[in-house]
C-alpha cells in the first residue's frame, strides 16, 4: 500500500500535517505528543474520562438548547460512552504534564471523540465536515473551563476511594485496639522509658489520628466539587449561551452521578486554584499521620530479639540475601515512601499554584499530575497497610509486662505518694544496681505489697486521675 493510502492530511493554524490514516486524534493532539515528550505516559485515566464526560454533558446542554443537531448530539455521546467504556484510551497520545495550561489535552479529547462520531455518522476521519471538534465538540467551552474542571472531577472521584480505604485502616485499629486494651507496656518519650501505657491506648490514638484524616478527606472532597464550567475563556463566560452557562453543571451532575456545583464567582474559579492546595495540604496531613503510625510500629517490632519486640508484624517476604530467617517491616516501609512521595508533591503543587498570572494558571498539568498520583499511592499505601499489616498484628504481651517490671518509669506513678526526691533517689538506685523498684520499696519498707499492687494497677496507672483524699489521709 502506497504511503498516501495510509496517511490523511489535516490543516490548522500552523499549516498542513499528515498523520495515519486510521487515527482518531488529529494534527493538534500529534503536534502536542511531539512538543511534550516529558513523561512518556499519558495523562491519569480518571482525567481523561472526567473530561470526555464533560464533552458529554456539553453535548446533551448543546442539544437541549438547540446549538446542535440531533443527530451530531447523538453521535457525540454515544462516541463519549465508547470512550468511558474503555475504549480509544490509547488514543489520547498526549503527555501529562505539557505546556498550554491543557489545551493539548482538551483538543485531544476534541478530535478523539469528533473521529469517532463521525465514524459513527458513515463518514470518514478527518471529514471535520460532518463533526468538527472545535464548533460541535468544543461548543459552549474553553480549555480553561474544561480542563480544571476535569482535574476536580478526576481528583473527587480519587478521594472518594481514598475515604473508603481509610473507613477500613480506622476499623482495623478500632479492632486491634480493643483486642490490645489489657496489654500493659511502657510508654516512651524521647525514646526513654516514661510511664506505663496500653498498648490498646497506643492503637486508639492511630485510629483517632485516622478519624481526623477522613473528617478532611470528606471537606476536600467538598473543594472539589465547585466547578467553573461555563465561565470559558477567563471566567466571563464569553461565547457560551446563558441557557448552556446555567444547565451545563446540572447536566454534568447527572452524566457523573456526583454532587457539583457551579462557582459563585467563575472569574475567581478561572484565575485560583487554592482549593487544589487545600486538598493537597489535607493528603500530605493523612501521609504525615500514616508515616508516623509506621515508624511506631517499626519501633515496637523491632527485634525480634534485640529491639523493643513488644508486637509482631505479620511476615510478608523474607527480609535478606544474606541474613537467613531475617524478615523486614516492608509494609510500614512503603507506606514511609509513599509518604515522602506525597510531601514532595505538596510542595511541586504548592509552587504550581502559586506561579499563575492573572486570569489563568498555566500550570495545572502539573497540578494534576501530582494530585491524581498522590491520593492514588496514598489508597493503594492504606489498602496495603490494612490488609498486609494491622490486621495481622499481634502482642508480646510477656515481653511487655516483662519490660514494664524492669522499668524504673513506673515510679512515676508512685511518686505522689512517696514526694519526688524519695522516688528519683529509689529510680537511680534501681538503675545502679538492677533491683526492680516493686522489691526496693518493699525492702525499704514504704509501702506495703497490697498498696503497691494497687497503686500499679495496670488501668489505675493508665487512666487519668489519682485520689486527693487518700493522699491527705497518709
Amino acid at each position: 500500500m502506497s504511503n498516501e493510502h495510509q496517511y490523511r492530511w489535516e490543516h490548522d493554524s500552523i499549516g498542513d500535517r499528515n498523520l495515519p490514516k486510521d487515527a482518531y486524534y488529529g494534527v493538534q493532539s500529534l503536534r502536542a505528543a511531539e512538543n511534550f515528550h516529558i513523561t512518556g505516559l499519558a495523562m491519569h485515566p480518571e482525567i481523561i474520562n472526567s473530561i470526555v464526560e464533560i464533552k458529554k454533558a456539553a453535548a446533551i446542554t448543546n442539544l437541549e438548547i438547540g446549538l446542535l443537531d440531533k443527530k451530531i448530539a447523538e453521535a457525540i455521546v454515544k462516541a463519549c460512552d465508547e470512550i468511558l467504556s474503555g475504549k480509544l484510551h490509547d488514543a489520547f497520545i498526549v503527555d501529562a504534564i505539557q505546556g498550554g495550561a491543557g489545551t493539548s489535552l482538551n483538543m485531544n479529547a476534541n478530535e478523539v471523540i469528533a473521529n469517532r462520531a463521525i465514524e459513527l455518522l458513515g463518514g470518514k476521519k478527518g471529514d471535520y465536515s460532518v463533526v468538527n471538534p472545535n464548533d460541535h465538540v468544543n461548543c459552549g467551552q474553553s480549555t480553561n473551563d474544561v480542563f480544571p474542571s476535569a482535574g476536580k472531577l478526576a481528583v473527587l472521584k480519587l478521594l472518594i476511594r481514598a475515604q473508603i480505604q481509610l473507613e477500613r485502616l480506622y476499623k482495623a485499629l478500632t479492632e486491634k485496639a480493643g483486642e490490645f486494651d489489657d496489654v500493659l507496656k511502657m510508654g516512651r518519650t524521647q525514646l526513654q522509658d516514661a510511664v506505663p501505657i496500653r498498648l490498646g491506648q497506643e492503637f486508639k490514638s492511630y485510629s483517632e489520628a485516622v478519624r481526623r484524616d477522613i473528617s478532611r478527606l470528606e471537606r476536600a472532597q467538598d473543594e472539589m466539587r465547585c466547578l467553573n464550567m461555563g465561565g470559558t475563556a477567563i471566567g466571563t463566560g464569553i461565547n457560551a449561551d446563558e441557557v448552556y452557562i446555567r444547565r451545563i453543571v446540572p447536566n454534568l451532575s447527572k452524566v457523573t452521578g456526583l454532587r457539583l456545583v457551579q462557582a459563585f464567582d467563575l472569574v475567581d474559579a478561572t484565575q485560583n486554584l487554592d482549593e487544589f492546595v487545600a486538598v493537597s495540604g489535607t493528603v500530605k496531613t493523612c501521609a504525615v499521620n500514616l508515616s508516623k503510625m509506621c515508624n511506631d510500629l517499626r519501633l515496637l517490632s523491632s527485634g525480634p530479639r534485640c529491639g523493643f519486640g513488644e508486637i509482631n508484624l505479620p511476615a510478608k517476604q523474607n527480609g535478606s540475601s544474606i541474613m537467613p530467617g531475617k524478615v523486614n517491616p516492608v509494609i510500614p516501609e512503603v507506606v514511609n515512601q509513599v509518604a515522602f512521595n506525597i510531601m514532595g508533591n505538596d510542595l511541586t503543587i504548592t509552587l504550581a499554584a502559586e506561579g499563575g498570572q492573572l486570569e489563568l494558571n498555566a500550570f495545572e498539568p502539573i497540578i494534576f499530575w501530582n494530585l491524581t498520583h498522590a491520593v492514588e499511592f496514598l489508597t493503594y499505601a492504606v489498602k496495603t497497610l490494612t490488609d498486609n499489616c494491622i490486621t495481622g498484628i499481634t502482642a508480646n504481651r510477656e515481653r511487655c509486662q516483662s519490660l514494664v517490671d524492669h522499668s524504673v518509669g513506673i515510679i512515676t506513678a508512685l511518686t505522689p505518694y512517696l514526694g519526688y526526691q524519695p522516688a528519683a533517689d529509689i529510680a537511680k538506685e534501681a538503675i545502679r544496681t538492677g533491683a526492680q523498684v516493686k522489691d526496693l520499696i518493699l525492702r525499704k519498707g514504704i509501702l506495703r505489697r497490697e498498696e503497691i499492687d494497687r497503686i500499679l494497677d495496670p488501668y489505675a496507672m493508665t487512666t487519668p486521675g489519682i485520689s486527693a483524699k487518700e493522699l491527705l489521709t497518709r
